[in-house]
């Protein structure tokens, strides 16, 4: 499974690459153990996923509720996956991209410590490029809170929901009046998560979308014109 790639050049008005500010917290030298930058990250990356996404503190929406937040591949149904999920970080400290980071206390006691990932800050790879039979976060989860997943381009079209892309093309440079294609260039499903028309307008296949937030990652428009919801969510797409 080929991995594409955003373009170097900015049209006038964009943002960086990942077209907000990244969070405060930053990534600690080696020598102070990753477990320990995993749980102060659940005070900083963590506060910004969990504030953003939830829209507040407190004991957060109910436990199967529709929360904005987008799990890692393999993921259970939202009630199951925290019944499962015992927040041991291990799919933390499996993932290779960094793309996987726990929630913070904001996002309600039954989410606080579970992992989460905010596509804009970093995209998951679906483990491109790596060695192994399977998804590293999958393959490291004891409980089965992810189920496992092979990297196996079909296996992960057909288990892999956790979210999908959607476009605003108010906001899309290739809709008014400029060309990009940025985001169908990252997508690691071309012509089937994803489709490119006149003026390299892309138009997204939600049923064949996984939502490893790529396209999303790699967008220059800020604000970003693509983005990625869990599949429950999917019917308020813009």
């Amino acid at each position: 499974m080929d991995e594409g790639g955003g373009p170097e050049a900015r049209l006038p008005g964009s943002g960086p690459a990942t077209g907000e500010p990244e969070p405060s917290g930053s990534l600690p030298p080696a020598a102070s153990g990753r477990r320990e930058f995993l749980k102060n990250a659940v005070a900083t990356v963590g506060a910004a996923a969990g504030c953003a996404l939830l829209g507040g503190a407190g004991a957060g929406p109910a436990a199967g509720a529709t929360t904005g937040i987008v799990r890692p591949p393999g993921a259970l149904p939202e009630s199951e996956f925290l019944a499962r999920c015992i927040r041991c970080l291990r799919c933390v400290e499996a993932c290779p991209n960094q793309a996987i980071l726990p929630l913070d206390a904001s996002a309600g006691k039954a989410r606080a410590s579970t992992p989460a990932i905010r596509a804009r800050r970093q995209a998951c790879m679906l483990c491109n490029k790596q060695e192994g039979d399977w998804l590293k976060c999958t393959e490291a989860c004891p409980s089965g809170a992810l189920q496992k997943v092979r990297r196996d381009a079909d296996e992960i079209r057909e288990k892999v929901t956790m979210g999908t892309a959607v476009l605003d093309t108010s906001l899309c440079y290739s809709y008014i009046g400029w060309t990009c294609g940025a985001c169908y260039r990252a997508c690691p499903f071309p012509q089937k998560a994803m489709t490119l028309g006149l003026w390299e307008r892309p138009t997204i296949v939600s049923e064949a979308c996984v939502g490893c937030g790529l396209c999303a990652r790699v967008c220059i428009r800020y604000p970003q014109a693509i983005r990625i919801v869990p599949r429950e969510e999917d019917r308020w797409r813009v």
